[in-house]
């Protein structure tokens, strides 16, 4: 078994946590902004330094590799992405491109033979937090292999108008030709070029901390789906209409998110997560009756079935009364549960295992570029305890000791897919 460098790791993360830094402990690193761009060039130097050879597709997505001794094998790829979101924390993605490197490093290093090349990378706008939507690029290199209802949404040409949420006029393409990060298509990773996929990530939650376990062996990505709830009232004066003779949507609307709470609820589905964190009010005026609100609700669960039980609460929203308001919901998107690779999650138990790395299974609820990944590659991911499980918030820490632990049995995961793929 061979072990990565707590130091090596504590500096990288010390190093990137300044590309973006907000000066309250987070950051701010939009893709291909400037501080994203400072994060890629430290990549490519670091890589560069230990002899990695370096390739960028034309999504911007950054390649480092080194070669194995089988010149006909395909690479075993490692990574995650760089980005963040508005005044993000410093290890929400860009931990699993630490750990790649780490990886990469420590195999230089301590001069680990190996049959395949390895490689790690970082994928472009992971995040969708300046240029929607998220998970765009392993989107676009998947997009043929992706089910219908997904890939509709990751055509290239879209992608590349998708406009900035800052000033509704660049566009991801141009972006993209002014970053000097446009590469060639050629060199991206494929089902022709690459045997599998991991990806290291924190937690984003409380379950390994609370049960006293390093990391977590991911065994899928949950199931999920988001309903738009729209309800059409009446705006009326504020201080002239009587109250029993409104229509008003705002108070509807919030009737209908407690009885969805209580309904869901009563399903009695442990472990289901869902979630309004998206609220429309028109005309959004203190004097004003609202006359349209329109709410998300994000659900996810490992049992599709059970999702189903869930959705038929929310379809049912329609038929209902609501303060005098009509009450349309509409299917925004639904993503099936994603499973691992069975023969990866195996090597990422047996590494934890071997060298004494507390673990335990656990269920992503979070999408992944993983997620997209693993429709054309065998996948897998580990996941890293998050202090009090924040993240997308200046607060996301994990200790540097879980870091490196993950790290570890990457690596050994790595090796034994070497191996055996």
């Amino acid at each position: 078994m061979y072990s990565c460098s707590l130091e090596r790791m504590k500096d990288k993360i010390e190093t990137f946590s300044r590309f973006g830094a907000t000066g309250n402990g987070g950051i701010t690193r939009y893709s291909l902004s400037k501080e994203a761009i400072m994060a890629r060039n430290e990549f490519i130097k670091r890589m560069t330094a230990i002899g990695a050879v370096i390739s960028i597709d034309d999504m911007a997505n950054v390649y480092a590799t080194l070669p194995g001794t089988d010149e006909n094998a395909k690479s075993i790829m490692m990574g995650s992405h760089a980005d963040s979101v508005k005044n993000g924390g410093n290890y929400d993605g860009i931990l699993g491109v630490i750990s790649a490197m780490e990886v990469l490093e420590t195999v230089e290093k301590e001069g680990i033979e190996h049959k395949h090349p390895l490689t790690a990378m970082i994928w472009t706008n992971e995040e969708g937090s300046l240029y929607a939507p998220a998970m765009m690029s392993s989107g676009v290199l998947c997009y043929d292999y992706l089910p219908e209802d997904i890939r509709v949404n990751f055509k290239k040409e879209d992608m590349l108008n998708s406009k900035s949420v800052l000033d509704n006029k660049t566009t991801f393409g141009e972006a993209l030709e002014k970053s000097g990060f446009k590469g060639k298509i050629e060199n991206r990773v494929t089902r022709q070029n690459a045997c599998c996929m991991f990806e290291t990530h924190i937690e984003q939650g409380p379950i390994l901390e609370e049960d006293g376990k390093d990391i977590g062996v991911v065994d899928c990505v949950l199931g999920m789906f988001n309903y738009r709830i729209s309800f059409y009232g009446q705006t009326t004066h504020a201080g002239t209409f009587p109250m029993a003779k409104r229509k008003d949507a705002l108070f509807a609307a919030s009737k209908a998110i407690c009885y969805l709470h209580e309904e869901i609820d009563k399903l009695g589905i442990k472990g289901l997560v869902y979630t309004t964190g998206e609220i429309v009010c028109h005309p959004n005026v203190h004097t004003c009756v609202p006359d349209y609100v329109d709410f998300s609700i994000d659900a996810r669960y490992v049992d599709e079935s059970k999702l189903k039980e869930v959705e038929k609460i929310i379809k049912a929203l329609e038929e209902k009364e609501w303060a005098g308001c009509t009450c349309k919901t509409k299917l925004q998107w639904n993503r099936d549960t994603v499973y691992w690779d069975k023969k990866l999650v195996a090597y990422v138990e047996e590494a934890a295992r071997e060298t004494g790395v507390s673990y335990e299974y656990i269920h992503s609820g979070a999408g992944h570029d993983a997620q997209f990944v693993a429709y054309m590659l065998p996948t897998t991911m580990i996941f890293v305890q998050t202090k009090a499980g924040l993240s997308h918030c200046e607060e996301e820490y994990a200790k540097p000791e879980h870091c490196t632990s993950a790290a570890t049995v990457m690596l050994n995961a790595v090796l034994k897919a070497d191996k055996e793929f």
